[in-house]
């Protein structure tokens, strides 16, 4: 391997249909990207209004010569929502599975596996290939270490890493969006919209500590790779995942371009992501093995 391609992650958070429209248009026409990943990994509430727009989306980006993966939701919890992802694996195209319901719905044939699924050493990794897995984003707070021992150890696997955004940390069946605001989660109004980036969480002595987006858990920095580009080929990645920020995500994407290809180190990229106005701090510390809202380079 000589290169590293470039991802656009799924959008997390509750964007406007105009929005998401004209989001993707930009990354179709503008993007130096290979990989789009596209649909409502996070509140399955949202998929009757998101869904509308979603296939004028999805060709719009192939049109461009994107290579489109359709993700599924990443906790089921209803009727609805199972439904969908027995839907979304019979996709004749590449499917994102976030879920582990979705690996048996694919039956055999070729999934890729996002980062809220368990892939935490390379006897699962293995076991899932031999399933159809063809690609994996490991949970974010793998350290490098991991994920080089993964990568090496199954050759045939596609390693690609989370490499740029809040770091999803985990989903729950309760929304942190509707109860902040003194709502029910089933009368929730939709509440998250009001926050495109997600909404800060402090603790009791008012220090920033994480961020929430409906029923979801980020991380309130920001994290980001800064490896270069021998360093990710030598590790066995593949692909650096990007995940969409209400940003310019073009300039964040031309960062990581220039990354990828060598023509700029990991400081500075870091340089240049921190002239852009970010949600939060710079972060890698999961990387390293060391806590994750820490920036560290070796």
């Amino acid at each position: 391997m000589s290169t590293v391609e470039l991802s656009l992650g799924p959008n997390f958070f509750n964007w406007p249909n105009e929005q998401l429209v004209d989001f993707y248009a930009r990354i179709a026409d503008e993007a130096q990207i290979e990989r789009v990943y596209v649909g409502e990994v996070i509140c399955g509430k949202r998929m009757p209004f998101s869904d509308k727009v979603f296939p004028e989306i999805i060709e719009r980006l192939q049109a461009a010569g994107k290579t489109v993966v359709v993700s599924t939701l990443a906790l089921p919890v209803t009727v609805r929502d199972r439904k969908s992802i027995v839907e979304l694996c019979e996709w004749d195209g590449l499917v994102e599975v976030n879920d582990f319901a979705g690996v048996a719905k694919r039956k055999g044939k070729p999934f890729a596996a996002g980062p809220f699924l368990n892939v935490y050493n390379e006897g699962a990794a293995q076991t899932l290939v031999n399933m159809g897995m063809e690609s994996v984003c490991p949970p974010v707070e793998l350290p490098m270490t991991s994920i080089e021992t993964i990568a090496k150890a199954v050759p045939d696997l596609d390693m690609e890493l989370f490499a740029f955004g809040r770091l999803p940390l985990a989903v729950s069946g309760r929304c942190y969006h509707a109860r902040a605001h003194k709502l029910h989660k089933d009368s929730c109004q939709f509440i998250c919209d009001r926050d495109p980036d997600g909404m800060d969480v402090t603790t009791l002595d008012d220090e920033i500590f994480l961020a929430a987006n409906g029923i979801q858990t980020l991380s309130n920095t920001v994290h980001a790779t800064a490896l270069t580009k021998d360093e990710l080929i030598d590790k066995g990645v593949k692909r650096l995942r990007l995940s969409p920020h209400s940003l310019d995500m073009v300039a964040v994407i031309n960062i990581f371009r220039d990354l990828a290809e060598g023509r700029i180190d990991g400081e500075e990229c870091a340089a240049r992501l921190r002239a852009l106005p970010l949600p939060g701090q710079l972060a890698n510390g999961y990387l390293t093995g060391k806590p994750g809202h820490l920036w560290l380079v070796d």
